[in-house]
């Protein structure tokens, strides 16, 4: 697990790493006992290691989650992530803004966009993405 000297970046792969593991629990590792996540959309905050493992253990799913991370920019002490994630039926993307203290996440901002279908307003100027 990272140390206290980790880079915020080593430490966010890891966070992933663990995610991908399913076994929730163990990303304790890398959180900070002052740990809070919060979900601006739906205007929820969840405090500690515990609750955040209890909250993904028990979300619904219908086999174990799977992570892609497509990129990570990071910097001294905050990491954003884009990351894929499915449970073989459900899928989303998320936006995470990590920031990172003595080797431990304190705080995990995220953002679920939801898709959309283009407006054909537009069609005459976009391409569709793969």
């Amino acid at each position: 697990m990272p140390s206290a000297h980790a880079s915020a970046e080593s430490v966010v792969r890891t966070f992933w790493r663990l995610m991908a593991s399913n076994d929730f629990a163990s990303v304790a590792a890398v959180l900070d006992e002052r740990f809070v996540l919060e979900w601006p959309q739906s205007g929820e905050r969840i405090r500690g290691a515990a609750n955040f493992a209890r909250m993904n253990r028990e979300y619904p799913a219908h086999g174990p989650w799977r992570f892609e991370l497509h990129r990570l920019v990071a910097a001294t002490d905050e990491v954003v992530t884009d990351v894929s994630v499915t449970d073989g039926t459900q899928q989303a993307r998320a936006l995470s803004f990590f920031t990172v203290e003595r080797g431990r996440i304190v705080r995990l901002i995220e953002f679920w966009p939801e898709p959309y279908p283009a407006p054909a307003h537009r069609a005459h100027l976009v391409e569709p993405l793969p």
